[in-house]
């Protein structure tokens, strides 16, 4: 790549709307890049990690932040060096000298103890094969700085990293599994419709669900900021009055990212004949967009060529969720153990929720070691409940898509090699982590969600439906639900969805002046909130964009949609408290629109009685 072409991608991934990076900023980027031999890509990713930590705009990047910027990856990887002799040191275990990985491997040798053996339980002398940390972060194994730079993130098994509400005491576990299910699962998602037949509906029917959506849009507006029907116009219509247009976000060419010179309203067949109109926002103190996304626009289209943006309107959310005081009495009785507890007027034990998301295995082997680690922890503390998103068997894993693997030997007297499927494989390496489990713990609730990257599942679209339990060896306390879910947990409702969203809203989204939300990860979770839908991206990001697989040219699957059923995929009524969605991006847990709380990856989440308490860690 040229020079000019290196500055160019610069000016697109770090430059602010259309204004062009200072020639001291470019040079100083390209000083981090040659320092650290990074890809643009890999210095956006490591500069948006250091924003979140730091609690800066992204889009900012001045020039003594930048140099404060390369003294921190300078700091983190002096500090990693020293924490891995260190640990070396400690172990003082000699092993078999073996050659170093080319790439994806454990290169430092510091998740060797991922898993630490509960009480009772007999601990392996052998040395343990862990994943590699592109595999956990998602992003391409070729660059030791990158590894590095996520070793504080996966080297310390169990460590709690960040607290939720941490003024709230940590409850202790039960000395003992409670004697029933203290959870009652309701889904609000209808289950049944996900069953669709994937990929076969026809272009208009998808047209008509896209618009179907703006329409919809225009309904709640109208209702929200209570405005008249005349109020509302074609954006696309020469005319000097001031209109209200609700359309969808589009760019004007397929390739390349959003700017303010490409922005285009999308309208529907209704309010303006699916025509697309340049939008003109100059006007505007500060915006936040991104392609697919349904937005309001008060503004005058006068020389008929763009429309000129004068407000944007806030969309109107959907409403809280709310318990009857009869339903919340029977949730507080179900958590002390039933109408037959001994102390029935004393505080129940706070209900406990483990979160973790695919793929639980390394790249180089399919051991499964995080999965064990995971429901060893889950049955020393009791946890009410395991929740657990895909990808189990991940298509993108080398040995799965090469197929070059053996089952253990242990189960190869029980099995036909010429009948076996991959059913099989998950029967026989997973799901006996999780009957472990329950039998150590046999009130527990287990949920699985599939993911698109699962071979497992037939299912090759999102929205994605329950991939079938029969032949894989489930407890009967596991539970397959659909991708994505919104279910309640008692007096909870919980928002799930395997798809990577927010990393596409990231590397899609145009920001421009002062955005109304200036924290990158707050605003791609409220994108969600507001827009009801868990992925309201469209089109995609290309799946040559998005982080790197571990297998081949390192090209995933992406996102996957079948438009016809994006319908499936929004909020089902109330927002939900609790919006669970796994992601490449760093995780974190955020308190949103009050009651709202956004997490990612591995989290645990350990909520009270009411709605209006709880407390996170991760």
């Amino acid at each position: 790549m040229s020079e000019t072409e290196i500055v160019a991608e610069l000016n697109e991934q770090f430059g602010s709307g259309n204004k062009e990076l200072e020639a001291d900023v470019v040079a100083d980027l390209r000083s981090i890049m040659r320092l650290h031999q990074l890809s643009v890509e890999d210095l956006f990713f490591k500069w948006e990690s250091y924003c979140i930590k730091m609690d800066i705009d992204a889009a900012q990047t001045a020039l003594e932040t930048l140099r404060h910027f390369k003294q921190d990856l300078h700091d983190t990887l002096e500090r990693n060096s020293r924490s891995h002799v260190k640990i070396k040191t400690e172990k003082g275990i000699s092993s078999t000298p073996r050659a170093p990985r080319v790439s994806g491997g454990d290169v430092f040798g510091m998740l060797d103890s991922l898993t630490t053996p509960g009480p009772g339980r007999a601990s392996k002398v052998a040395p343990k094969r862990t994943p590699a940390v592109s595999r956990v972060k998602a992003e391409p194994a070729s660059s030791p700085v990158k590894l590095a730079d996520q070793l504080d993130a996966t080297a310390n098994a169990g460590e709690t990293v960040e607290i939720l509400n941490d003024q709230l005491p940590a409850p202790e576990p039960p000395i003992a599994p409670f004697s029933e299910s203290r959870i009652k699962l309701t889904a609000a998602s209808d289950q049944k419709k996900l069953a669709y037949k994937p990929l076969a509906l026809k272009v208009s029917e998808s047209s008509e669900i896209l618009d179907d959506r703006i329409d919809d849009f225009v309904s709640l507006v109208m209702q929200h900021h209570k405005l008249e029907e005349s109020a509302f116009g074609s954006a696309a219509s020469q005319s000097t009055s001031e209109i209200v247009a609700v359309g969808r976000i589009a760019s004007d060419s397929s390739e390349g990212k959003l700017n303010a010179a490409s922005l285009l309203l999308e309208t529907s067949r209704r309010m303006g004949g699916g025509l697309r109109v340049p939008l003109n926002v100059s006007r505007l103190r500060g915006y936040q967009f991104f392609p697919g996304q349904i937005v309001a626009l008060k503004g005058v289209n006068s020389n008929g060529h763009e429309f000129t943006v004068h407000q944007i309107l806030d969309l109107p959310l959907l409403p809280n969720a709310a318990s009857t005081p009869d339903s919340l009495g029977a949730h507080i009785q179900r958590l002390r153990g039933g109408p037959d507890a001994m102390d029935s007027d004393s505080d129940p034990a706070p209900l406990n929720v483990i979160f973790a998301s695919g793929p639980y295995t390394a790249d180089d082997n399919l051991d499964f070691e995080p999965l064990k680690a995971l429901c060893n922890e889950a049955a020393d503390i009791y946890v009410d409940a395991l929740v657990l998103t895909g990808p189990f068997i991940d298509m993108e894993h080398p040995l799965i898509a090469s197929g070059d693997f053996d089952l253990p030997e242990e189960y190869l007297s029980s099995i036909d090699p010429d009948t076996a499927t991959m059913s099989t494989v998950f029967k026989y390496l997973i799901s006996p982590s999780l009957n472990r489990l329950a039998s150590a713990n046999p009130s527990i609730t287990i949920l699985l969600i599939p993911s698109v990257r699962d071979v497992l599942d037939k299912h090759v679209s999102w929205p994605q439906d329950a991939f079938p339990r029969k032949e894989l060896g489930l407890p009967k306390a596991a539970k397959v639900i659909g991708n994505p879910m919104t279910l309640s947990m008692n007096e909870i409702v919980l928002g799930i969805s395997s798809q990577d969203v927010l990393f596409e809203l990231r590397h899609e989204e145009l920001i421009g002046g002062r955005p109304q939300e200036p924290r990158l990860l707050e605003r791609a979770c409220r994108y969600l909130v507001e827009q009801r839908h868990y992925f309201p991206l469209f089109p995609p990001t290309d799946r040559k964009k998005l982080p790197k697989t571990g297998r081949g040219d390192g090209v995933g699957p992406g996102a996957v949609l079948d438009v016809g059923y994006l319908k499936l995929g929004e909020m089902v009524n109330v927002r939900p408290d609790v919006l669970v969605v796994p992601s490449s991006l760093p995780p974190f847990a955020k308190m949103m629109n009050r009651l709202l709380r956004v997490c990612w990856l591995s989290t645990r989440g350990i909520f009270p009685r009411g709605k209006e308490r709880g407390r996170m860690q991760r």
